[in-house]
């Protein structure tokens, strides 16, 4: 007997990696250079090369057993007190070791904080536009996943809609800024109003309402926005991050839970969901990623070949016609498809190689997702193909 909801999720591929997948075919037929794949978030700009250093550092000064063995379960102390000592560095935050859980990536800190948060009857809320993986997340969990309406056309929260949709079951919400696919950076006075809401619902449900912060992208930010720390504007927030985006290694899988001691019952929620990540399998992240984290937690990635492509991509696209809100951070450009139907135009893009993410997956249909972290020359040649499609 199997898992009718595994096997679904299994058999049934993401439109993303589907893409991605048509992409690499079309690249075997007519080469690489006439395929302009804006499909996959794969960070294109190399790791730091302090990081490269690092690894070969701990290989050859650290004993390969401890290099390779495993941690505590819930990291290692060194890689969680530089992680706090950044974040204090940064944001004044006053974050403790103890208050942090190393993960092996966001996806699985998601999984075990959702997990941890769960009763029977919960609901979870995540804001349009929303990553689509949010879903299965929060559903393998056992919770009721509920999506607040996009705030079109300018992608922040619309807090009439997301507070008609809040119950007393409303476990927690999901948000992710700078945000995939819009690119759109929640604004500190966004939040605040947020915070506000979510207090006074709370105590009128008499439980809080936790904010889970998804934040792999926080460190890709231009012209000097700012990316307020959530946890320093509403407590009961519970962070989920990922080195991935902002150190170039989505391949290796790192990062961390921050559960802020001045959240509700922290020590319970802390306790839970080191306790979901076991029931998960999810403990004791890979102890050579986590010494090099613990040297490289300051570094910050170097975003000119980004916001190269933004510029180009935002100011080309604009002049031809096309709408979306301006991104000022992450590496994706959230489009509103000419004509209404996001599908049917990236099905047109398709058939000219031009390869575009439909909106319907991130809760947001009639626009389309491209994925900016390309090189510029792709980006060039693809440009006469947007202008052909606007104007057919």
């Amino acid at each position: 007997m199997l898992n009718p909801a595994s096997y679904a999720l299994g058999a049934n591929r993401s439109c993303i990696r589907e893409l991605f997948e048509y992409g690499n075919a079309r690249a075997a037929i007519v080469g690489r250079e006439n395929v302009y794949d804006y499909s996959l978030g794969n960070p294109s700009i190399p790791s730091p090369r302090e990081v490269d250093d690092t690894i070969r550092a701990v290989l050859a000064d650290t004993d390969t057993l401890l290099v390779h063995g495993y941690t505590s379960a819930i990291g290692d102390l060194a890689t969680r007190t530089a992680i706090a000592d950044d974040l204090n560095q940064r944001y004044d935050a006053n974050v403790q070791p103890e208050e942090l859980f190393i993960g092996s990536g966001a996806a699985p800190e998601l999984v075990a904080v959702l997990h941890a948060l769960t009763t029977p009857g919960s609901e979870i809320l995540a804001i349009a536009p929303y990553f689509p993986e949010y879903k299965p997340f929060a559903e393998s969990a056992g919770a009721i996943f509920k999506v607040v309406p996009p705030d079109i056309p300018n992608f922040q929260i619309d807090l009439q809609k997301l507070e008609e949709m809040l119950t007393p079951a409303t476990s927690a919400i999901i948000i992710n800024s700078p945000n995939n696919p819009s690119g759109v950076v929640y604004t500190r006075q966004t939040l605040a109003e947020l915070g506000a809401l979510l207090t006074k619902k709370g105590s009128e449900y008499g439980h809080p309402i936790y904010l889970i912060s998804d934040e792999p992208y926080r460190e890709l930010v231009y012209g000097g926005v700012e990316v307020p720390f959530v946890p320093t504007i509403y407590p009961n927030t519970i962070v989920c991050y990922s080195y991935s985006k902002s150190l170039s290694l989505p391949g290796e899988r790192i990062g961390y839970v921050y559960v802020p001691s001045q959240a509700a019952d922290s020590k319970a929620l802390y306790a839970s969901v080191a306790g979901a990540a076991r029931a998960c399998g999810h403990v004791c992240a890979p102890s050579l990623w986590q010494k090099v984290i613990a040297r490289c937690a300051h570094l910050r990635p170097d975003l000119e070949a980004y916001d190269r492509n933004r510029k180009a991509l935002y100011e080309g696209l604009t002049a031809m016609g096309y709408e979306m809100a301006k991104p000022d951070g992450a590496f994706y450009l959230f489009i509103k498809a000419p004509g209404g139907d996001a599908n049917a135009f990236s099905e047109k893009a398709k058939q000219k190689d031009l390869l575009l993410v439909p909106g319907d997956g991130f809760g947001c249909p009639g626009y389309f997702r491209i994925c900016y972290c390309v090189s510029y020359e792709m980006i060039q040649r693809s440009l006469p193909v947007f202008a052909e499609l606007i104007n057919e």
